[in-house]
């Protein structure tokens, strides 16, 4: 361990330095390596998860039979390395499992499922199925996932204390560029303690090596100008570095890519891949194509009821923007008088609106007026779940909703839905002023983040508690 004390490089800094002598005074390396505690964690974890099938196993058998017979001793002897193989693939073993307690748990559990799935479909096609008792393999599931759980969730105190909170060691080296502070982390200021990306210099090299020795990772945050002395500097420390860069916050950049001579910041991805799509599609279909048939007897009344009330036509179309920034026709039972129809949605219905009929306050008031939704999400306009698609002329306060915030269009990179997260959430009704627009665009980037057709399912559920609400009008 080596103990630098480190000048001052102006007369403030000199007097501050005589204030507090610790902060002048480092010892180097920041910290202790990680590395072999990490491996360590790892091995303990296969070993205790083993150990935890091999009792769980052994324990079920005896309470069922008294004896462990010679068949449950084979599915074991193929248990264990389906699980093992099972962990690795599911991540069971790895740097958020030794952080997260709730990942840690959920990676053992899927880990668990597809190694008795595995083990099932082996039997099945050596024709050994008959041999396995449903009860026992129930059993044994239950008595594995429940020991694996509890063993995971005990030891995370002791991992927690092996590697630390976030089981990595982590540099920030401030150069005057844009202030970062990451929970945990070793933050030095490079200018105070005379740290310069000089190539030219092999003891300055030697002094930032210093400082990075045992780092899992290296942030410099720095000025554009010093950013590819920097680089160069990073690529020769055998180490993982990166530059604290702001536009990467502002552009929204969700990474970089380099072909041949030509490198490129990736700012845009569809959020859905093609499994993703088809899945959220055949969820649509067989939602709305159920809805349909099921609410036929409603949505017939309804249509007749808004007919019968002025004679006017039963749907209200209008143009919405779509996926793809695509304009379509958006369906729903009209509940405006005909002369008084705001095509353009220049102008919010309010709670005291004269322009709603009678029948048209009851349906919107209860969210009916939305389920001729249902054909669009048919025709593949919409989706069930999505963000919703608002009126062209829609202001929030004197603005258009896209003059209020720049990330708006990221909106469309969905189909738009029948609800959405912003709905859930009670972000509804008019957007009198600009506060009216970001919780509702909160929400809806907030799900375009991370989809998953659980969520969509949770989304559909929660709508049910929102259908009246008092900002319908």
């Amino acid at each position: 361990m080596t103990t630098l004390d480190l000048p001052a490089q102006t007369a403030q800094a000199k007097q501050s330095e005589q204030r507090s002598t610790s902060a002048a005074r480092l010892k180097l390396p920041l910290a202790a390596s990680l590395e072999h505690r990490r491996l360590q964690c790892y091995m303990m974890l296969i070993l205790l998860d083993v150990l935890m099938i091999i009792v769980a196993m052994l324990g079920a058998s005896e309470a069922q039979y008294g004896m462990t017979p010679a068949s449950q001793l084979r599915q074991l002897a193929l248990l264990v390395p389906f699980y093992v193989i099972a962990a690795l693939a599911f991540n069971a073993y790895s740097l958020s499992a030794l952080t997260s307690s709730r990942f840690s748990r959920h990676r053992a559990f899927a880990s668990l499922l597809a190694a008795f799935t595995m083990l099932i479909f082996i039997a099945f096609f050596a024709k050994v199925s008959d041999q396995i008792s449903r009860v026992s393999t129930g059993a044994s599931f239950l008595a594995c996932a429940i020991t694996l759980i509890l063993a995971r969730t005990a030891v995370q105190p002791l991992i927690r204390k092996m590697c630390g909170p976030t089981a990595q060691n982590v540099l920030i080296l401030d150069d005057g560029g844009l202030p970062v502070r990451i929970p945990h982390a070793w933050h030095i200021d490079a200018r105070q303690h005379r740290l310069v990306p000089n190539r030219n210099d092999p003891h300055m090299l030697d002094r930032l090596a210093m400082f990075m020795t045992n780092m899992d990772r290296v942030l410099v945050s720095c000025p554009p100008e010093r950013q590819m002395e920097w680089a160069m500097v990073l690529k020769g420390a055998n180490i993982t570095g990166e530059l604290i860069d702001e536009t990467v916050v502002a552009m929204g950049v969700l990474g970089a890519r380099r072909v041949n001579d030509t490198g490129s910041l990736v700012v845009s991805a569809g959020p859905l891949g093609m499994r993703g799509r088809a899945a959220k599609r055949a969820m649509d279909l067989a939602i709305a194509g159920s809805a349909v048939m099921f609410l036929a007897p409603l949505l017939l009344t309804v249509a007749l009821l808004v007919y019968l009330e002025d004679r006017g036509p039963i749907f209200f179309k209008q143009q919405r923007q779509g996926r793809n920034n695509r304009l379509f026709w958006i369906y729903k039972f009209r509940s405006m008088r005909v002369a008084q129809l705001d095509s353009a949605g220049a102008r919010s219905a309010s709670k005291d609106d004269d322009r709603i009929t009678r029948i048209g306050r009851l349906i919107r008031r209860t969210s009916i007026d939305e389920l001729p939704q249902l054909l669009n999400v048919l025709r593949g306009d919409m989706s069930i779940v999505g963000p919703r698609p608002h009126a062209l002329g829609s202001l929030a306060g004197t603005k258009r909703f896209w003059e209020v915030d720049p990330r708006y269009n990221q909106r469309h990179s969905l189909k738009p839905g029948l609800t959405g997260l912003a709905q859930v959430r009670g972000f509804r009704g008019a957007t009198d002023t600009e506060a009216d627009l970001s919780g509702r665009l909160q929400a809806d980037l907030e799900y375009l983040d991370g989809w998953t057709i659980w969520r969509d399912v949770q989304i559909m559920f929660a709508t049910f508690t929102v259908l009246i609400h008092d900002r319908a009008f």
